[in-house]
This record gives C-alpha cells, sequence and structure tokens, in this order.
C-alpha cells in the first residue's frame, strides 16, 4: 500500500521506496528510509504529514505515492 493510502493516526512501517537515488537520500536526509515506523498524520487529501521519531515531515502528493508501507 502506499503511504497516502493511510489515515490519520494510523501508523506503518516503510517497505520500499519506489524513485531513484536522489529522492531515496532526500528522504533518509529527513529521517523517513526503509524500515522506518512512522504515523500518519494527515494524508488522504493535499500534502502528505506523517511523524518520524517525534519529528513532522510534510511530502507532496507525488513523492508520498511512491512510499510503500505496511501497516502495524
Amino acid at each position: 500500500m502506499q503511504l497516502t493510502d493511510l489515515f490519520p493516526n494510523e501508523r506503518a512501517r516503510v517497505v520500499a521506496i519506489e524513485g531513484g537515488q536522489c529522492l531515496c537520500q532526500h528522504l533518509a536526509l529527513r529521517g523517513l528510509a526503509v524500515g522506518c515506523p512512522l504515523t500518519a498524520l494527515s494524508g488522504r487529501f493535499g500534502p502528505v504529514v506523517v511523524r518520524i521519531n517525534d519529528e513532522t515531515l510534510v511530502l507532496g502528493r507525488g513523492m508520498a505515492q511512491k512510499i510503500q508501507v505496511q501497516k502495524v
């Protein structure tokens, strides 16, 4: 499932990032990498907001659609 499919307050773990090396590096610098647990704050409409390790990260929908997650 994609990151954009999560409802607010759902927890998930990143299983894959379907992007190039530049995207993976960009996300890793912000704390988002494969295996990373996160909590969705919003995401069904507009920008996707997630919480990772007590930090808030805002992603555009196009970028968020390339992130595959699994609910925990």
